[in-house]
């Protein structure tokens, strides 16, 4: 990892909203609430322990929370998403990210990662598991198993210190604990875990993990 690389590109906030339309022949286009469309800001925001100023979530019990208070994705998947689908609309915050980042992918950030952005430091505490409303927003019926497929879910983060960020502020990592566990890996483990209980319980036992993904994993082998 080349930490001078290392940068949060944009940061984008959203709040639940309505969205689809009633009636609609296309089940992607019928009506559901989702915080999804995160759209990017100007200038300094604050980060608390449970994300960013003005951000929200429609689905408490899978997003949100300490473990959940940031979502980061990397910039450098949007030119590979962009050539896959033949879209030239793909940008930062499309895929629902609080944190556009280049630099990291989920071949390098692993579970307990640390990283400093200027006064604020955050955690890296799992892999982001997508759902429909990511193949609604963007009309793709089978995204999500695109995503999972090629490994481009992106990741969630804890905040350690509070802080103010900006877009363009570098990252620095600080402590990388546990580079056995990556963010693909992890994803992989987890998605295996009951055809793989070993390693399901060594994930399980990583003291970074987020508390809802070391309960189900612990629970995969009984």
């Amino acid at each position: 990892m080349t930490e001078s690389r290392l940068e949060i590109v944009s940061i984008q906030v959203g709040l639940p909203e309505q969205l689809g339309q009633a009636g609609a022949e296309d089940p992607l286009d019928r009506p559901w609430v989702s915080a999804i469309n995160k759209r990017p800001i100007a200038g300094k925001v604050w980060l608390g322990r449970e994300g960013l100023e003005g951000d929200g979530q429609a689905d408490l019990r899978h997003h949100g929370g300490p473990d959940r208070a940031l979502l980061g994705y990397s910039a450098e998947h949007y030119p590979l998403w962009a050539r896959e689908l033949g879209r030239a609309d793909l940008g930062p915050g499309t895929f629902g990210e609080n944190l556009t980042i280049r630099g990291l992918t989920e071949d390098t950030v692993c579970v307990g990662d640390r990283f400093s952005a200027g006064d604020a430091v955050i955690e890296v505490t799992q892999p982001r598991q997508p759902c429909q409303n990511l193949a609604r927003k963007l009309h793709v019926p089978d995204m999500v198993n695109r995503v999972e497929a090629r490994g481009r879910g992106g990741w969630y983060l804890r905040v350690i210190h509070e802080g103010w960020l900006r877009s363009g502020l570098p990252l620095r990592l600080v402590d990388h604990p546990h580079p056995e566990w990556t963010i693909r890996e992890a994803a992989r483990v987890y998605q295996q875990r009951g055809r793989e209980p070993g390693p399901a319980a060594r994930l399980a036992a990583c003291p970074a993990l987020s508390s809802d993904w070391r309960e189900t994993l612990a629970s995969a082998g009984s």
